[in-house]
């Protein structure tokens, strides 16, 4: 059945208007909003509101009226006298007709043999990021998503799909918005009307040279045919940080200090009568306790966000305007002191236009203006450099402002609440427009399903910069008081300036030009269903870093074939290039075959439909290319001319005469070509009782043609810079898992869940290593690319391995780092078997940075009016090598660093446990406990609780008497809690020390409203 329909009769004169009322709701009992109904053979139209209700008045008894869903089938009901209709959606993949977007393209979701996973935007539509890119983790199986850094305008995720398996070249996906590459966190999310990964070979082999590692494909909103529909939402957050490091206060850290000093047989560093002063905060001037950390940051900040999103149309023209405004207040601090603002803040706004225009009964043009203005404000000072100084300064050196408002500083040190909020500011402003035209001709005159379509675009960004700085005068640090009680500041250590300074910046941005011409076919005849694309494409784009702007041209096809509804066959290739290698070497042709059986429409499954409605078995295997190769060449293969120092001349004694000359230097590589990838993919496709699906791919990636330095080259071949060519190979396989749930539980209680699993691993088989490294420790061959160096540590030293204070027993390797041994410190593993421990036992530890797992799950549930959602999302075996300087407690020697709060988890004398987070420690450095070895390599794993939200809507009667479509008020949770095993910091940051801009959690109050 296409719906099922209830309606309610009444009498009148079929000739009458007539007024109908009635929802409209999914197979499964869901309300679908924005749904259009329209009197058919008439331009009357109405949308359905939040509730999926609607009202509509028709010209008589006798009226059809139509119902239409995107992604649902087409409904035709006639009126019949009815006063009150409901009417049920089916999904389109009930015969096979709903469309996924695919490369250069749709595709009936039923015929895709491809690995291709997809996203309802409202999902991405959550939380308080401004980067569309930070909603995606965890939602979509094959995202490797990891968010590094929480600081406004630079919080993006590093995004990898299906994870790494290149160690040179670049590992980005092709993100394409509307078929024009372009920059994923440039939209925001209420811009979105569709989202599409393409992950294996299949799916993205027609991007040839480009698309080696995945692409992401991105629809913005259209509009439809009916009554304007108006959706207006805001929301305002509070924000706080996710958790910054603790350090412990001055009197705590004077008194470690002192006992570290005594057991190193040195005099008390610090009186009992200074720390006592400090503790009692007796005077906060000169006996100062502060936390840097929180003097340079807030305790809370605020952002919001407003979106506008109008559309309708008729059969004529359609359109839709998304516009939107984001402003977000940095944790960072500010002088309220100062005349000018130092404080950290973005504002964005985005708008974006697109226009169908039926120029005749076959010709459709599409018109679409996008672009956006982002301003950022912060301090004239680098972010991570003043997380830097607030380390590094020590808690009780000199307050931030002494009392008498003069700033001090230590000569050659830094004041780290100074630099925040007494050297200017920095302003930075961005804007982008975005345009495309495409022309759309149907040829059904010269063959049913035959067309032909034309696409033009032009990108271009510009970007502005303000520096407005200066220096503070800077005074020594006050030691005592005079008569009067006022501070004896002494001399002043630095003049500063009293006019802010003025400098402008600006850059060329970047342009981009895309041209495309494509036919496609699509028809079915009887149990045949036949498709087809031809298409041709180039571009160009400059960044202004090269002469020359980067172009890329090529050809695309594909060919798909359905039988019966059962049998799928494809093949797709994509013959392109680029500019960046030698003629005769610039084109490549990246082939890929994939099939799939449907075996949920065979006969013998019919007595098992109510259990399996849908059940599908596919492969694919082919090739992909990779053209940003690395390296830091571009056109790598011409020989380059050095005139660096190496190559001068001196003539003459003494100091002589220098003349410059030159000398040869990257060779060039005649044959240099793009990375290769082979990629094969089996997946499975399983729908239970109608209300479950799961997805489940087994894939492997094998990668060659990587652009390396060669190592194994010998010094006698002459050459002053090693050679490169394309040596590498690499491999990377993993398994995904992709689960929903969907039911409507009763008529008021509709529940779904959703879980989404991701798991990689990957291996360097070609590195082009000498054979006497290969198998070895230090062999970076055969092993998971990104794996951490260092020393293996075998646990800490005890009074039993020493013969005497400082002196091994015989048998244990001698470390050469310098430091007298004792029990406490680390020991380490002879991996050379030599005796000793040196450099020579540095090797790779195993572990990576990057995750090998992705999971995230979730669920969505509505009771009535009401709603509530959670989201959690997390990482797995994810490591990192955590120290710097002055990371271990005592090793500034009370000059530098700060302590981390969890010191006393400590080995001591009266504490010789080997279960401690810190080794012995020791006033000023000890070299051997600070290198980097698996005693400091963390499990960065994590589990966050990333969206939760509860939401209210009105009643449609309650909604009408406030003369609107609908109402619905919420309050969301974003990064509200989380669970790690590592504790000092957030371990989705990069950093080793935990001092960089953290990740913020926040509480969301939204309304949205339909007019």
């Amino acid at each position: 059945m296409l719906c099922a329909g209830t309606v309610h009769a009444q009498t009148g004169n079929t000739k009458d208007p007539l007024k109908i009322t009635g929802t409209v709701v999914d197979s499964k009992g869901l309300s679908l909003p924005s749904a259009t109904v329209i009197e058919k053979g008439t331009k009357n139209a109405v949308s359905t509101d939040f509730d999926g209700s609607f009202t509509i008045t028709v010209s008589s008894s006798q009226a059809i009226l139509v119902f239409k869903y995107i992604g649902m089938k087409e409904v035709e009901m006639p009126v019949n006298n009815s006063k009150k209709m409901e009417v049920t959606l089916q999904d389109e993949t009930s015969d096979l007709q709903a469309v996924v977007v695919i490369g250069y393209g749709t595709q009936k979701k039923a015929s895709v043999v491809g690995a291709i996973a997809t996203i309802k935007p409202s999902l991405l539509q959550v939380g308080t990021a401004r980067t569309l890119g930070n909603n995606l983790a965890g939602q979509v199986t094959g995202i490797m998503a990891v968010q590094r850094s929480g600081e406004p305008g630079y919080d993006q995720s590093d995004i990898k799909i299906r994870g790494i398996s290149t160690f040179k070249g670049g590992t980005n996906p092709l993100v394409l918005v509307d078929g024009i590459e372009r920059n994923l966190n440039d939209l925001d999310p209420s811009e979105i009307e569709s989202f599409s990964v393409l992950k294996d070979a299949a799916a993205s082999a027609v991007y040839g040279v480009r698309g080696a590692n995945g692409v992401i494909l991105i629809n913005t909103k259209r509009g439809f045919v009916g009554t304007p529909t108006i959706q207006i939402r805001t929301e305002y957050s509070i924000q706080e940080p996710t958790k910054l490091p603790e350090f412990i206060k001055a009197a705590p850290y004077m008194t470690l200090l002192n006992q570290l000093a005594a057991e190193q047989g040195r005099p008390q560093l610090y009186s009992d009568d200074r720390i006592s002063k400090t503790a009692s905060n007796y005077d906060p001037d000169l006996y100062p306790d502060v936390n840097w950390i929180d003097a340079i940051t807030k305790n809370y900040a605020f952002t919001s966000r407003s979106n506008l999103n109008v559309a309708g149309g008729s059969e004529i023209l359609r359109y839709a305007l998304t516009a939107s405004y984001y402003s977000e207040n940095g944790i960072m601090a500010a002088d309220p002191n100062q005349t000018y603002d130092s404080e950290t803040r973005l504002n964005r706004a985005n708008v974006r236009t697109n226009v169908d225009v039926n120029v005749s009964k076959t010709t459709l043009l599409r018109v679409n203006i996008g672009g956006f203005l982002q301003n950022i404000n912060k301090a004239n000072t680098s972010t991570d450099y003043l997380f830097g100084t607030a380390f590094e300064t020590t808690p009780f050196v000199h307050p931030a402002i002494y009392s008498d408002g003069k700033i001090p500083r230590v000569f050659a040190r830094e004041n780290p609440w100074a630099v925040g909020t007494q050297q200017g500011y920095y302003k930075q402003g961005g804007s982008k427009i975005e345009s495309l035209v495409s022309l759309e001709q149907d040829l059904k005159g010269l063959t049913p399903g035959l067309k032909a379509k034309f696409t033009y675009s032009f990108d271009s960004y510009s970007e502005n910069r303000i520096v407005r700085g200066k220096s503070p005068d800077y005074y020594n640090v006050a030691t005592q008081r005079d008569l009067d009680g006022s501070l004896i500041h002494g001399t002043v250590q630095a003049y500063g300036q009293e006019y802010l300074g003025y400098k402008t910046e600006s850059a060329f941005g970047n342009r981009r030009i895309y041209l495309e011409a494509n036919t496609t076919y699509n028809r079915a005849f009887g149990k045949h269903d036949l498709s087809g694309l031809l298409l041709y494409n180039q571009d160009s784009y400059n960044d202004g870093t090269a002469p020359q702007a980067f172009k890329h041209q090529g050809l695309a096809g594909r060919t798909s074939y359905t039988f019966d509804r059962k049998y799928v066959g494809e093949f797709n290739f994509g013959y392109n290039g680029s500019e960046n290698f030698a003629k005769g070497n610039r084109y490549g042709f990246f082939p890929s075959v994939a099939m799939g059986w449907i075996a949920s429409e065979e006969k013998f499954m019919e007595p098992y439909k109510d259990v399996f409605n849908k059940l599908k078995i596919r492969g694919s295997y082919g090739l992909v290319g990779n053209d940003n190769i690395g390296g830091n060449r571009r056109f790598a293969y011409l020989t380059t001319i050095s005139d660096n120092n190496n190559s001068d001349y001196w003539f003459g004694t003494g100091q002589g005469v220098k003349f410059e000359g030159i000398e040869e230097g990257q060779i060039g590589v005649s044959n240099l070509t793009w990375e290769k990838v082979a990629k094969a993919d089996i997946g499975i496709e399983l729908g239970l009782f109608n209300m479950m699906d799961l997805t489940v791919d087994i894939f492997q990636e094998k990668r060659k043609d990587i652009f390396v330095e060669r190592n194994t080259v010998p010094t006698q071949a002459g050459f002053i810079n090693a050679p490169w060519a394309n040596f590498g190979k690499m491999e990377n396989k993993g398994l995904e898992v992709g689960f929903n749930f969907n039911k409507q539980i009763t008529a008021d209680f509709f529940m779904s869940w959703r879980f989404n699993f991701t798991y990689v691993e990957n291996k360097v088989t070609e590195r082009d290593e000498a054979d006497a490294v290969k198998g070895t420790y230090r062999s970076g061959t055969g092993i998971q690319n990104n794996t951490l160096w260092g020393y293996v540590a075998k646990g800490l030293y005890t009074d039993e391995d020493f013969s005497a204070p400082g002196v091994l027993v015989p048998g244990l390797p001698v470390p050469t780092f310098g430091t007298s041994l004792r029990p406490g410190d680390i020991k380490y593993e002879d991996r050379n078997g030599d005796g000793i421990i040196s450099g020579l036992d540095e090797g790779f530890i195993g572990g990576t940075t990057d995750p090998q797992i992705v999971y995230g799950f979730g669920s969505n549930l509505k009771y009535k009016q009401f709603d509530f959602s959670f989201f959690f999302q997390g990482i797995g075996k994810s490591e990192r090598i955590i120290g710097g300087s002055n990371f271990i407690p005592g090793s500034g020697t009370g000059t530098l660093g700060n302590i981390y709060s969890n010191y006393e988890d400590r080995w001591t004398e009266e504490n010789p446990s080997q279960d401690v987070f810190w080794p012995r420690l020791s006033y000023g450095p000890n070299a051997n406990n600070a290198v980097a070895s698996t005693w400091w390599k963390k499990d960065m794993s994590f589990g966050r609780l990333k969206t939760m939200e509860i939401g209210y809507s009105l009643t449609k009667a309650m909604a009408e008497r406030l003369y609107l479509q609908g109402l619905r008020i919420y309050i969301s949770g974003n990064n509200l809690w989380y669970v790690s095993n590592f504790k000092l910091w957030d371990p989705e940051l990069d950093t080793a020390n935990g001092l960089k801009y953290p990740s913020t959690k926040s509480v969301l109050f939204g309304l949205s409203i339909g007019l």
